[in-house]
């Protein structure tokens, strides 16, 4: 809480491209909240470099990311979007939760093992406590909520046990961060394997929609989506290709998935996978081209990544302060 309004956290890894999964399960949401809360949606550049990246790539990705979070709609004069890598308070504070996390605690991260068996030859440290960045991310801001999904409750959940226990040795000093309930976003799952979420990171390109996919590219993934030889469009778990079709179909119209079936009602796989087209590029190209003015305001932008990470900045080192004065740290003389 900061005065009498509450603070949220989020952000998104400058790794991979942003799906339509991505858009419509978080970034689509994250517009209105800024009306609600304080919100600071970061760039999570550092958590990118656990897995090997190229420089000039990673650089390149992290700007587009932010071209694609104010194309998306957040307003950067309302929410405080910047790069994880500009603010060294979020480093420091890992470091010192680093010494308030258990090794038990991170041995029984999921990711992490998911991570290293993806990785075998790069199982390095930081892929061990990003679990403790990622935490010092969200306290370092006295954030009060954040939007998760089921696969990152885990990490909220030892976020709240390190706040509680430093709680617990030296005061109140961290706002204990609670899981953000509100509106949920569509759940998008992979055009190949309706079974799992779209990814980014997914090795079928067919897979999954991204965000700066042209028109006839996403006509033909839709075509190539995989649904079943029940030849019936019905919203039901039998049918997950079907089901994941309608689902996009009516985050993208507003519809609910009863009017959806009714629309199509008596009509085939193709003529759902042309609508469901049309409706995703009918949303994304006015992203797209928000993008392409962006690209070309470099001024505008580096105006947006200095005063951000000031305003950040700000907020990150009144805690930081706090938490250096709780442990022992001598004062720093100016």
């Amino acid at each position: 809480m900061i005065g009498d309004t509450k603070v949220l956290f989020s952000g998104m890894q400058a790794t991979g491209n942003l799906t339509l999964g991505n858009y419509l399960g978080a970034l689509k949401n994250w517009v209105n909240l800024s009306d609600e809360y304080l919100c600071f949606y970061s760039v999570v550049d550092m958590h990118s470099i656990t897995v090997r990246q190229d420089p000039a790539e990673l650089r390149k990705r992290a700007r587009n990311l932010l071209h694609l979070y104010i194309a998306a709609g957040l307003d950067p004069e309302k929410a405080v979007i910047y790069f994880q890598s500009h603010v060294s308070g979020h480093a420091e504070l890992a470091w010192i939760l680093n010494c308030f996390t258990y090794m038990g605690e991170l041995n029984r991260m999921t990711q992490f093992k998911d991570k290293a068996a993806k990785h075998a030859d790069n199982i390095n440290a930081g892929l061990y406590t990003y679990p403790v960045l990622m935490a010092a991310d969200i306290l370092l801001y006295q954030a009060d909520v954040v939007p998760v999904g089921a696969d990152q409750m885990q990490h909220l959940e030892i976020t709240r046990d390190i706040a509680q226990r430093f709680n617990k040795i030296y005061g109140d000093v961290f706002t204990i961060p609670e899981p953000f309930v509100g509106k949920a976003g569509a759940r998008v799952m992979s055009l190949q394997n309706p079974e799992k979420k779209m990814s980014k990171s997914d090795e079928n390109p067919n897979a999954s929609i991204y965000l700066t996919d042209d028109p006839d590219t996403i006509v033909r993934k839709f075509k190539r989506a995989v649904t079943d030889s029940e030849g019936m469009i019905a919203y039901r778990e039998e049918q997950p290709g079907v089901r994941n079709l309608l689902d996009i179909y009516c985050a993208c119209t507003d519809h609910t998935p009863e009017e959806a079936v009714n629309e199509f009602a008596g009509q085939g796989y193709g003529t759902l996978k042309n609508a469901v087209a049309e409706s995703v590029v009918s949303v994304l190209r006015p992203i797209q081209e928000r993008v392409k003015e962006l690209e070309k305001d470099k001024a505008y932008i580096d105006r947006i990544i200095k005063e951000n990470a000031e305003k950040a900045e700000y907020y990150a080192n009144k805690t930081l302060r706090k938490v250096k004065r709780k442990i022992g740290y001598p004062d720093r003389i100016r």
